[in-house]
């Protein structure tokens, strides 16, 4: 029997809250059935980092793999979802619960995930808790805010180093109503050519010995 399922996907729609001047999202019907069309059509225009999104090495690496090179091995498997709530400043090592055996962490940040406008004012991934996740056997990261780096960050600490330990990252996440745990992530990047970033629908099923 299939167990509960938790969508942790935003919804792309306008109004959608994006990195300030990257593009916002827009879509618009182009073949419309009420004007005499047999089918409904529309088209989109967004950034590749709309909403929940598996950002590509090529976003913080010049000669990165694109979206549609990546492996998707590591976004789909077992995954502790961690409460960093209480986390200062940043989330650093000493946050963390105990991750014998986990390849993939996530990390509920908001108390209240803000769907409607942007906020600036996240919690980070301290570079040197990717550095000691990598260590431990962690492949991906992933968090509920729009990036592991501070907004204001130009040296982009926690990207390189998930760079250098050849991780990945998930972003965007919504975990409000996810209880601390283990569980199966399931969100699989769009496989787009040259793209800096795919974006997914990402679920979280419950484990069968939960």
């Amino acid at each position: 029997m299939t167990g509960r399922i938790w969508d942790i996907s935003q919804v792309l729609r306008p109004g959608l809250p994006v990195w300030p001047g990257d593009t916002d999202f827009a879509f618009e019907r182009t073949w419309r059935m009420d004007q005499g069309s047999p089918v409904n059509v529309g088209k989109m225009t967004m950034s590749t980092h709309s909403g929940t999104h598996a950002d590509a090495p090529l976003h913080y690496a010049e000669d990165g793999l694109d979206a549609a090179s990546m492996g998707i091995e590591p976004y789909l498997g077992p995954c502790l979802v961690v409460d960093a709530r209480d986390a200062k400043g940043a989330i650093e090592v000493s946050d963390l619960p105990g991750i014998a055996g986990v390849e993939r962490v996530l990390f509920r940040t908001w108390d209240s995930f803000p769907h409607d406008k942007w906020r600036s004012d996240w919690l980070p991934i301290a570079a040197e808790t990717i550095g000691w996740l990598a260590r431990q056997g962690v492949k991906l990261v992933g968090t509920d805010a729009p990036s592991v780096d501070p907004q204001e960050s130009k040296t982009m600490d926690a990207h390189h180093a998930v760079l250098e330990h050849d991780m990945r990252i998930l972003e965007g996440l919504v975990l409000d109503d996810v209880p601390a745990g283990r569980y199966e992530l399931i969100a699989l990047p769009l496989k787009v050519g040259g793209g800096d970033a795919g974006l997914c629908r990402a679920i979280l099923r419950e484990l069968a010995d939960a």
